[in-house]
């Protein structure tokens, strides 16, 4: 069937709720690059919204999850376990920078499920029921995650009262006048007016913030972040579901603060396009409910179980952090050249590869329309590009890290074309 009828059928019998970006229907696709149902082949900036770290079908995944395909699919690791699911727990305690000598895990199947069981084990551990989170967060789309959320279209704004004990503060940018002292205050003020902290169970926090705009916490907020947390008795989780698995030159973001979380939760690239994702943290905490709380029916799939195991092998032997730095810093150099030749072009910043830029307006405002005909743009000319942030005026890169360095240099002249279209 070709993009048309694909469209129709999907137009027929798919929930206008969960719609897609463009007419376009992946048919295949290699590393960074996709050919349509129709055959056109488009450069992929996107990676599957951040999942794809190692591109799409790497050959040793995909052999990995073949090779468990011939084994067992599925039992339920509540019925019966299998090597896949220890393995993978094993390797994750080895590799998370949580807090403690003793770590454990569990696995369940998308961000926003380790996201919500992050808040149920933190609960369960202080006895106590209180969130807060940040502004512009993005923690999920369940109705937990959903509160704790911190933007609301077009994520929140058709579903009613959420649920509560989840407040929130402002995250720290001071691109948008917001100090980090700023934001430390407003947790304060917080403990004051809405909610004490003896009742606060955790604090969730994107170390860089996805969907939020790709701002960076620096290491000096999270280093206060954490003694704010030992002062009063409060959990620290940090949400790792988009930062994770070498995006920004480390294995996670939290590495380059040097802070501990005590829980941090992981999605997206743990598996590199299978459903999977977990939660690691201190292992009195994690052990702190009873037998049957955690878990579900596919929760740690043993095929992308597999993959992910397979994912932290390539991550190793094939020195993948190095690649994230490398290509973190070329996107650095081609955004400041953006910078110095396009007025709206402000704001660059990164990560590693975890990069992205802002378009502004003559008097330096966000300019989300200008930023929605770049993307647009760039679409026409074969380049899957994001936008996101908090004013929606943020294009943010989430390229494999694997890209070929003439696929990498054709996506980013695409996008200097499309900006000659807005200047």
């Amino acid at each position: 069937m070709n993009n048309e009828q694909l469209e129709a059928l999907k137009t027929r019998y798919v929930a206008d709720g969960a719609a897609t970006a463009t007419p376009q229907f992946a048919d295949t696709a290699l590393n960074a690059e996709i050919w349509d149902a129709n055959g056109e082949r488009w450069i992929d900036f996107a990676g599957g919204i951040g999942v794809l770290n190692l591109g799409h079908r790497h050959p040793k995944i995909v052999e990995a999850v073949k090779a468990q395909l011939d084994k067992v699919m599925h039992t339920a690791a509540g019925v019966m376990s299998y090597a896949p699911y220890v393995q993978l727990s094993e390797r994750l305690c080895e590799l998370t920078p949580v807090r403690g000598p003793e770590r454990k895990a569990m696995l369940v199947n998308s961000g926003a499920e380790a996201v919500e069981n992050a808040v149920k084990i933190a609960r369960a551990a202080t006895g106590r029921h209180a969130v807060i989170t940040f502004d512009g967060a993005f923690h999920g789309r369940t109705m937990m995650t959903l509160a704790m959320t911190g933007k609301v279209m077009p994520y929140k704004g058709d579903f009613g009262p959420m649920p509560g004990n989840v407040f929130r503060a402002p995250y720290p940018n001071p691109l948008h006048g917001i100090s980090e002292e700023q934001s430390l205050d407003a947790i304060r003020t917080l403990f004051k007016t809405d909610i004490p902290a003896s009742q606060t169970a955790a604090m969730v926090i994107e170390p860089v913030q996805g969907e939020g705009g790709f701002y960076i916490a620096s290491p000096s907020f999270l280093r206060a972040l954490r003694e704010l947390c030992d002062e009063h008795g409060i959990l620290l989780i940090a949400d790792e579901v988009q930062s994770g698995f070498a995006r920004t030159g480390k294995l996670f973001a939290m590495e380059h603060s040097g802070v501990e979380a005590d829980i941090i939760t992981m999605a997206k690239s743990l598996a590199n396009g299978m459903p999977l994702s977990a939660v690691v943290g201190n292992a009195a905490v994690m052990d702190s409910s009873g037998a049957g709380s955690l878990g579900g029916t596919y929760s740690g799939n043993p095929l992308s179980c597999a993959a992910a195991l397979a994912v932290i092998d390539v991550i190793e032997e094939d020195a993948i952090l190095a690649r994230s730095i490398a290509l973190g810093e070329a996107l650095a150099e081609r955004f400041q050249a953006w910078e110095n030749r396009f007025s709206q072009v402000a704001h660059a910043r990164h990560l590693g590869a975890m990069a992205a830029f802002e378009l502004v307006d003559a008097e330096g405002r966000p300019d989300p329309a200008a930023t929605a005909a770049v993307c647009a743009e760039a679409r026409k000319r074969g380049l899957i590009l994001l936008s996101c942030g908090f004013y929606a005026n943020t294009i943010r890169i989430l390229v494999p890290l694997t890209v070929e360095q003439e696929v990498l240099n054709e996506g980013l002249d695409i996008i200097e074309q499309a900006l000659h279209t807005i200047a």
